[in-house]
């Protein structure tokens, strides 16, 4: 099974300055393999806690080299909920990558494990039937500090359900759990890791960037 790992940090890292630069991305240096994925970019100001700015991934397999180049840009720059990552926020980027795995029909909307288990929730308003999905990745409702039902009822608007959330709507969840692993990488520990393996070159917009040429 392939787990999350630096190299995979340091790409999406390396796409996004690619990015800033009009650069081509360097190649990779982790093993194609198909899985689902996500990117997740957070931020980090004056050792206070980190900031959502970005995640957007897949819950469909997909090959993980141009899966993590395609969504480090997409929750970097096109996430709707935030406005899109600029160069000079660089210095303060947290990236963290997942890697999904282990996908299982649950009995119910409880049969899942927090801090364990990622949860996909699927169901139709029962006033229009109108089809809802969302998901929550297993770090989140434990971040949160969130029971279960409180997980559920946020992933319920998360998908856009703006009605009264009763039991009876928590029944017409279908819920798949999955597990994964994660790296998390700052963005002064991807500059570390360049200049050990590449060197660094100047500055884009002032800020330390690594050298590709």
């Amino acid at each position: 099974m392939v787990s999350a790992n630096r190299e995979m940090a340091v790409y999406c890292f390396d796409t996004l300055v690619s990015h800033y630069n009009n650069e081509e991305t360097p190649p990779p240096a982790f093993q194609e393999a198909n899985h689902p994925l996500f990117v997740t970019w957070k931020k980090i100001v004056n050792g206070g806690e980190p900031r959502l700015r970005g995640c957007i991934g897949t819950l469909e397999a997909r090959r993980l080299i141009s899966g993590f180049k395609d969504y480090a840009l997409t929750s970097a720059l096109r996430d709707r909920r935030f406005p899109p990552i600029q160069a000079k926020e660089l210095p303060s980027l947290q990236c963290t990558v997942s890697v999904l795995t282990d996908y299982e029909d649950a009995e119910d909307y409880l049969d899942w494990e927090v801090g364990k288990h990622g949860i996909i929730i699927e169901f139709t308003e029962p006033e229009t039937n109108t089809k809802r999905s969302a998901t929550y990745l297993p770090e989140v409702p434990a971040h949160e500090g969130w029971t279960k039902i409180e997980a559920i009822d946020s992933l319920v608007r998360k998908a856009g359900y703006n009605g009264v959330i009763t039991e009876a709507v928590r029944r017409r969840i279908n819920l798949t759990r999955y597990q994964s692993t994660l790296f998390s990488m700052h963005y002064s520990e991807y500059l570390s890791y360049v200049k050990a393996t590449r060197g660094v070159g100047p500055g884009i917009n002032g800020i330390n960037k690594p050298s590709f040429a």
